[in-house]
């Protein structure tokens, strides 16, 4: 049994064992370039929380063990993927005639990063050999001149003396230095937004460029805020369509990410697939063929009705359609309220909704379920027809 099915068996597993244990319970107990214990850890780091990446990246670096840099190579390959590039892992160890790069990262716009996993920058690092591998995979067409480029992950963060040798190296143009907690800190924020823009700014900011001018640092601070103050706010359409006699429910405070989690959880269940937090309300499977949207509402509470208002954005839709599984979920007051429905459906109905115009052109299209005598509906525009949503409800779990 690998240890990612025995994890599936025993959710506690990754509770009750460090991850030196867990890597002792998989294949032989030895990390080895293809072998199975190599193969079982990185199915493993596939398909467990980004948190759960953080945890084991800290205890590599603070209780270092047989294999533990190997082990933090494979979980730095694993948050370039979770941050949404394209990633090859590298080899553990140097082999005669194969690139020795730890990986090579491909970011959505095809740049391509040559990465360098180093615990410490205690001893010094040539940045030569590293630089000869990038040119290899240039000459073997895997990459281009002006369209890759070299990042070196540290475990530590003070790293002085590293950026001065970069700094006065001909590498200096070609070559940025982050810190595994920098990284990882740049995975959470990415599952934080969803604005396709902001998301762009992150990619970029691991590729080197000149910083004098510092309006695109400056943009994605700013962007990031609006799009977290979004998520706390709520979708614009809550306040442009309610109702004057329509009010809040009254109850704790409504927290979106968390809800955002728990309807994930419950459609993760529902369909019986494992589903990773992408962005702020993107899931996916480890493997990206099935996508959901996770769009979550408090309640509004009128005369004789409960009503949810979303928003519902082209690029939730663009990046659903791109899926082998694509669906939209909409987590109506609690995950027990939860509606899923297939991508192709849902866009089948959208030339019905109203829909808000930004100042900058963006739109997104309102989604309102209305709730009234027992039944769950999808209002569309004036004259045209309810859609009645109870095939698309998510039924109680069996006991």
């Amino acid at each position: 049994m690998s240890v990612l099915t025995l994890w599936k068996a025993q959710p506690t597993l990754l509770d009750e064992k460090s991850l030196k244990q867990l890597i002792s319970i998989a294949g032989n107990g030895k990390l080895a370039d293809g072998n199975a214990t190599c193969q079982e850890f990185r199915a493993l780091l596939s398909e467990i929380p980004a948190e759960r990446l953080v945890q084991y990246a800290k205890e590599c670096l603070d209780e270092p063990f047989t294999d533990s840099g190997l082990a933090l190579q494979d979980i730095i390959n694993e948050a370039g993927r979770r941050l949404g590039f394209g990633v090859t892992n590298g080899r553990y160890r140097g082999k005669s005639g194969v690139i020795g790069n730890d990986g090579l990262w491909e970011l959505p716009n095809k740049h391509k990063i040559v990465l360098e996993v180093k615990t410490t920058d205690a001893y010094r690092i040539d940045l030569n050999v590293i630089d000869d591998y990038r040119r290899e995979l240039v000459r073997e067409g895997m990459a281009t001149e002006e369209g890759s480029s070299v990042l070196i992950v540290v475990g530590r963060t003070d790293t002085g003396d590293l950026e001065a040798q970069i700094r006065g190296s001909r590498h200096a143009w070609d070559t940025r230095l982050i810190s595994v907690e920098a990284l990882f800190r740049l995975m959470l924020l990415k599952q934080s937004i969803d604005d396709p823009d902001a998301l762009r700014r992150v990619y970029e900011i691991l590729v080197p460029r000149e910083f004098t001018k510092l309006d695109e640092i400056v943009e994605l601070v700013f962007s990031t805020a609006e799009d977290a103050k979004k998520t706390e706010e709520g979708p614009d359409v809550e306040e442009a369509l309610k109702p004057a006699e329509h009010v809040d429910k009254p109850g704790p405070k409504f927290t979106p990410v968390a809800f955002n989690a728990s309807v994930a959880a419950r459609v993760s269940q529902h369909l019986g697939v494992p589903l990773l937090k992408r962005t702020r309300a993107l899931y996916s499977s480890p493997d990206e063929k099935v996508r959901i949207v996770c769009a979550v509402s408090r309640e509004y509470v009128g005369k004789a009705q409960q009503n949810y208002w979303f928003a519902f954005h082209p690029h939730q839709r663009d990046v659903l359609a791109g899926a082998e599984q694509g669906f939209a979920a909409f987590g109506c007051g609690s995950p027990e309220h939860t509606f899923l429905i297939p991508i192709g459906t849902f866009t089948s109905w959208l030339d019905g909704m109203n829909m808000t115009t930004k100042e900058n052109e963006r739109f997104y299209w309102h989604v309102q379920i209305f709730e009234e005598d027992g039944k769950s509906t999808l209002v569309r525009k004036k004259g045209v027809p309810r859609i009645d949503l109870a095939p698309f409800r998510i039924p109680a779990p069996a006991s």
